[in-house]
C-alpha cells in the first residue's frame, strides 16, 4: 500500500489540472513582479521539462483574461472594444 500512495503523490506531482497549473503560475508571477504572466508560464514549462504548446488547456478562464490584458498592453493583441455606440 505504501508504494500505492507513492506512486499517486507522483502522478499528482506530475499531471496537472488547469486549477492547480493556473496556482503554480500565480505563484511564479507573484515571486517575480518583473516577471510578466506569458514569461512565468515559459518559465514553468522549461522548468518542468513541459511543452509549451500543450500548456493551452491548462490555463483556466482567469488566467487566460490576465494574459489578454498583458499581451494588449504589450501591443501583442489589438485593443478592441465591445460596445456600440449609438450614431
Amino acid at each position: 500500500m505504501p508504494e500505492d500512495q507513492d506512486i499517486n503523490k507522483l502522478l499528482e506531482s506530475k499531471f496537472y489540472c488547469p486549477r492547480k497549473f493556473s496556482e503554480e503560475i500565480e505563484k511564479i508571477h507573484s515571486d517575480n513582479v518583473d516577471m510578466s504572466y506569458i514569461d512565468s508560464i515559459v518559465f514553468f514549462c522549461e522548468k518542468n521539462n513541459i511543452d509549451v504548446e500543450s500548456v493551452p488547456k491548462l490555463i483556466s478562464k482567469p488566467l487566460k483574461e490576465k494574459i489578454k490584458c498583458e499581451a494588449i498592453e504589450l501591443n501583442f493583441l489589438k485593443r478592441t472594444s465591445h460596445a456600440k455606440l449609438p450614431i
